[in-house]
């Protein structure tokens, strides 16, 4: 059976519209076919529902790029270990995406179609499998990890250090899942504010949001000496390799992969001129710029410039980072870092976009859920 791209993007698309309703009927056709499985989730599915929508639609797009592919199944086949997944888990989930496909589809549905995701799917679930059965034999499933150090930043702001129980190796620019105690089956996602270090230890930025289980756990309910458990490292934000200059742009607690990518640089011995531009509403929210300080006097080739957008009496840089950004220079021969919230990511890389910097050189992500 061979892989069809154009037939599974095409139908696909009919789907995305209605992502949300396709979602809990995915959800609730799987759980009606094999209800053991309803207590592998968390009590609340909004948050699954969107992710699961989010990994199908990025896996459904990169058909046609086999590498990129490879490289992101193998890390959804190692991140789903730490849910108690197993091969014969994938049967019963392709078996409701299947249906849900065919339900909101049917308009254009026929045999090709289904041969085309069968195909997809199943090329899909055996690299996931394989990534996974590989991983076993080297790394936990997930690691406990013990609180270091908790430092309330900002009233929603809080600064956790955790030291894993065992080696955890990551590239800087990954996040890892937590959970806590409080909340079992609850996992939310923080990227790692670090290069790595060799006491092995990580730190991560918490914003609390409101309702927010794990973030509002995090900052108010946990202390030193608790213990937490983490997913492994994912993600692809890695630092660059080359000689060029780099623009880190970093909204809110965007900072945090930004900061462990300009750590890696800086302690990899290459002196390329680092731009760090960090955007806030208020000053009072530049929450890690102290630290900032002190990387940039150590470092001669790192220049940091907050910015503040909604405090007039501020007398340094005032606007939003994505009018700020392209005021400054014009970026073009730089390796461009974005991230924070999704807002503030779009309209940052549009900037950069019109102002002649190449979509090659911009490296993103989207801090969900930030204001």
């Amino acid at each position: 059976m061979s892989l069809n791209p154009r037939l599974v993007k095409e139908s696909f698309s009919v789907v995305e519209p209605v992502a949300e309703r396709a979602a809990a009927y995915f959800y609730g056709r799987l759980f009606a076919q094999s209800p053991h499985l309803r207590g592998m989730f968390p009590p609340a599915m909004d948050i699954t529902r969107d992710r699961l929508f989010g990994s199908l639609t990025r896996i459904v797009w990169m058909l046609d790029s086999p590498d990129s592919l490879g490289g992101y199944l193998g890390q959804l086949g190692r991140d789903h270990r730490k849910y108690g997944v197993v091969a014969e888990h994938y049967t019963a989930v392709g078996n409701a995406l299947l249906a849900t496909i065919k339900r909101f589809a049917a308009e254009i549905w026929n045999a090709e179609i289904e041969a085309a995701w069968v195909a997809a799917y199943t090329a899909a679930a055996d690299a996931m499998i394989g990534a996974a059965d590989a991983d076993a034999g080297k790394n936990p499933a997930w690691w406990l990890a013990e609180v270091v150090d908790h430092d309330r930043r900002a009233p929603d702001i809080t600064v956790v250090t955790l030291r894993p129980a065992q080696r955890m190796d990551f590239v800087p620019g990954q996040y890892v899942n937590v959970q806590v105690a409080r909340w079992p089956r609850v996992w939310r996602t923080y990227s790692i504010a670090n290069a790595p270090r060799a006491d092995n230890t990580i730190t991560l930025h918490v914003r609390t949001l409101p309702g927010g289980w794990v973030s509002t756990a995090l900052a108010q309910h946990t202390k030193v000496g608790d213990q937490i458990l983490l997913g492994p490292p994912v993600g692809t934000m890695a630092p660059p390799d080359g000689e060029r200059d780099i623009l880190c742009v970093a909204g809110g607690t965007g900072l945090a992969p930004l900061k462990a990518v300009v750590e890696q640089v800086i302690s990899s011995g290459r002196r390329p001129n680092i731009s760090m531009i960090v955007g806030a509403r208020r000053a009072a929210e530049l929450y890690d710029l102290p630290d900032l300080r002190r990387m940039e006097s150590g470092f001669p080739w790192l220049s940091v410039l907050p910015v503040v957008s909604q405090e007039e009496s501020y007398t340094g840089m005032k606007g939003h980072l994505d009018e700020v950004v392209p005021r400054i220079n014009a970026w073009t021969g730089h390796e461009v870092y974005v991230c924070g919230p999704a807002s503030m990511v779009n309209a940052t890389v549009r900037r950069l976009l019109d102002s002649g910097v190449p979509l090659a050189s911009i490296h993103r992500d989207a801090i969900q859920g930030e204001p």
